[in-house]
């Protein structure tokens, strides 16, 4: 089957998404307890990204599928989305490959839904598997029609697969957490970096990879860029997710929430002030606003997958730099400001795609965007823009060939899932 047959059916895809939108809103709400504002939106992005697979033809001239007769990618999906994972799929598929996915566990509802979008469309060449997370990716590795596999989740559960990995001759591309640091200069336009913060922060309850937990306030604009984050924060609607209007709705994982309380009673104790929130009702997590936070606290260590943010000021673009690059995570990095933000950003800013690396890379990002919102710069993502980053923000390993490659950096799962032509 060629790309243009394959590409037909990505399209058949995106019109049975958007024409039972309504269905997948509502299970996704069910399953995850996402905002319906989230979902519905979801939908949107996602049915324009897969109209924009046309582009992916360009991107794979002169490859081939990773897979040969009878072979698969296996792809495990991390619970944080209903619609957008489809792009994952698509772009695997458009490489010409075979995909076996299994979604989240806790997501049983929207696998389900979504393998009867699938099997009509796209018969055997997209499976769905619904054992458990680890037995899924242990039968992928032991299984030898099984050339590359995919990740997306924490790097705990990734990081014991790397000799197995290596004994098996797979390929392993993981897609993981971030923790990501929000810069705002003294120059900074502050509207344009309180909206883009307000949104990215409490989009999703603060559940995606990419939403700002640290956020970094030069020492002129602190008070002021701090009191307006309050106030604007106080706007963001708590409660049931299937109300339009709510923003805020109980986290998916009740781990998340243990995480969060840590980092919290740990903020306490060593000196933050916490001047919105706080509050933990179940797994309810209201937005919360940690003030003079410091780089010894958990919560600017860890990933704060929930809405809670740890605003942390400094003094001169060397120091935040410094600051930045102390993150266990490299995904994504914002700048806002004017004279100082290019040199800052760059300071951040890793390589433009994926490249051999000796080891795990720290103190480098993936994407850095400068006063540009998160919805502009993630424009294209997983079908044309390159996402992924470094540290345990994700990797590939590539055990295919004669010797073991570490590979970091934003990627495309098109060109990981395809081979150059002999």
């Amino acid at each position: 089957m060629g790309f243009q047959e394959r590409l037909k059916k990505v399209y058949r895809l995106a019109h049975e998404l958007e024409a039972r939108r309504d269905e997948l809103v509502d299970l996704a709400i069910k399953d995850i307890g996402f905002s319906y504002r989230d979902n519905h939106q979801e939908v949107s992005v996602t049915r324009d990204r897969l109209r924009m697979c046309w582009r992916v033809r360009e991107i794979l001239k002169g490859r081939r599928p990773i897979c040969g007769e009878g072979e698969e990618v296996a792809l495990a999906l991390s619970y944080n989305g209903s619609a957008w994972l489809n792009i994952v799929i698509a772009t695997i598929y458009l490489a010409g490959n075979r995909v076996r996915v299994k979604f989240s566990s806790r997501g049983p509802d929207i696998a389900r839904f979504l393998e009867s979008l699938y099997s009509p469309i796209f018969g055997d060449d997209v499976s769905f598997d619904y054992r458990p997370g680890r037995e899924f990716i242990t039968w992928a590795l032991e299984n030898p029609r099984v050339r590359a596999i995919c990740v997306f989740g924490s790097e705990q559960a990734v990081l014991p697969y790397r000799d197995a990995v290596r004994s098996y001759g797979k390929r392993l591309i993981f897609e993981g957490p971030g923790s990501d640091p929000f810069i705002v200069l003294n120059d900074a336009p502050l509207g344009k970096a309180l909206q883009d913060l307000y949104e990215a922060k409490y989009s999703y309850s603060g559940q995606t990879c990419t939403a700002p937990e640290n956020v970094y306030v030069q020492r002129d604009v602190y008070h002021r860029f701090l009191e307006a984050f309050v106030e604007k924060s106080r706007q963001a609607r708590v409660g049931d997710p299937r109300d339009p209007e709510t923003l805020v709705t109980p986290l998916g994982s009740p781990l998340a929430v243990e995480k969060i309380k840590r980092q919290l009673e740990d903020a306490r104790k060593k000196g933050a002030r916490i001047l919105l929130g706080g509050r933990v009702e179940g797994n309810l997590v209201y937005p919360t606003i940690v003030a003079d936070a410091t780089s010894d606290m958990l919560g600017v260590q860890e990933e704060t997958f929930g809405p809670v943010s740890f605003v942390i000021p400094f003094g001169t673009p060397e120091e935040v730099i410094s600051m930045a690059r102390q993150n266990r995570y490299g995904l994504r990095a914002t700048v806002y400001g004017k004279e100082e933000a290019e040199r800052v950003a760059s300071a951040l800013r890793g390589e433009p795609y994926m490249h051999q690396v000796p080891d795990i890379v720290f103190g480098k990002f993936g994407t850095v965007s400068v006063n540009e919102p998160r919805s502009e710069s993630w424009r294209g993502a997983f079908v044309v823009k390159a996402v992924g980053g470094y540290g345990y923000s994700g990797w590939e390993w590539d055990a295919l060939g004669e010797t073991f490659r570490l590979k970091q950096g934003p990627k495309l799962l098109s060109l990981e899932t395809s081979l150059l032509e002999a």
